[in-house]
């Protein structure tokens, strides 16, 4: 069959036109705009100059322009934060709010400015996280080595400054921002999770931790723990009910271990072995592992079998 575009595209564009006019949602609400994926990344990258300049920054900042340097980026990020901000809100109100209605800018500016005044709170809790990092990492060979090249630390870094966000219900952008982190670290914070001071995560790749998690002070997890709910079949009848677990203070979680459950508490001072798989609470100062399975080793050049059994040790 000798078929050509050109006669086929007029029926492509009806179909195509049909579906957006069926549903709403493929074109969005078109009288407004969504926030720009690409500012919010960017405002992401001012931050990391604004909090760490002597990491990320692209000019010289030593004290004697720490002030003007200081200020000239909160100029920039108050700028580019209350329009993002703006049209997230005005996108998510009723239809006759635009993003330029003076309501809409004043909740803009507030949210902004009180964004703003918490960047130095922020700040000090992502210096313990560094601290967390180097004091339980015996491969970091100094604390900047994880401000600049840990991906646990970004994807916290993200968290921090969108779980601000998230307290002041801002719609879209926190989300954009934790799903960006996600992307670039295989890290999976939600923005509404609530984590306390002195966090590290060890490695880090394919942690997911859910909207209403708690995790308390002095947590330590490692690559691939999940902290997440029981079931989710009931959908948007869930929302705002608390699914997740609460880790409390001065826990360690290794690699792979599952805790599902909005009820699940894990008692402070516990050790969660790998691969455990935990749906109900765990009283404090408790340690739980797995036993392993027995492994059969065939050695070709001896052509014997034997089992070893190994015992994990926490």
């Amino acid at each position: 069959m000798n078929r050509q575009f050109n006669h086929a595209l007029p029926d492509i564009v009806n179909a195509i036109t049909h579906n957006y006019i069926q549903s709403e949602l493929l074109l969005g609400k078109s009288e407004k705009m969504l926030p720009s994926r690409d500012i919010i990344i960017d405002i992401l990258n001012d931050l990391k100059q604004l909090m760490f300049p002597g990491y990320f920054s692209t000019s010289l900042v030593d004290v004697n322009n720490a002030k003007y340097y200081t200020g000239q980026m909160l100029a920039g990020l108050h700028y580019k934060m209350k329009k993002q901000i703006a049209l997230a809100l005005a996108y998510d109100k009723a239809a006759g709010l635009s993003a330029a209605s003076p309501a809409v800018q004043s909740e803009a500016e507030d949210i902004c400015c009180s964004f703003l005044e918490a960047v130095p709170g922020i700040q000090e809790l992502l210096l313990l996280d560094v601290q967390a990092g180097y004091d339980g990492d015996p491969a970091a060979a100094s604390k900047e080595q994880i401000i600049f090249s840990y991906p646990g630390f970004y994807a916290v870094f993200v968290y921090r400054i969108a779980h601000e966000l998230y307290q002041m219900k801002v719609p879209f952008i926190p989300r954009i921002m934790t799903e960006h982190a996600h992307s670039k670290t295989g890290i999976d914070i939600n923005s509404g999770a609530s984590i306390g001071k002195y966090f590290f995560m060890d490695h880090g790749t394919g942690i997911v931790i859910g909207e209403t998690t708690i995790i308390g002070d002095f947590v330590k997890l490692y690559q691939g723990v999940t902290l997440g709910a029981l079931s989710t079949r009931g959908g948007q009848h869930l929302k705002g009910i608390k699914r997740h677990p609460t880790i409390e203070d001065r826990v360690t979680i290794y690699s792979n271990a599952t805790i599902l459950g909005g009820e699940t508490v894990i008692g402070k001072d516990s050790v969660i072995g790998g691969g455990a798989f935990i749906t109900s609470s765990i009283p404090e100062k408790t340690r739980v592992s797995v036993t392993p399975p027995d492994l059969s080793i065939k050695n070709e050049a001896k052509n014997d079998i034997s089992a070893t059994q190994y015992i994990y040790e926490i």
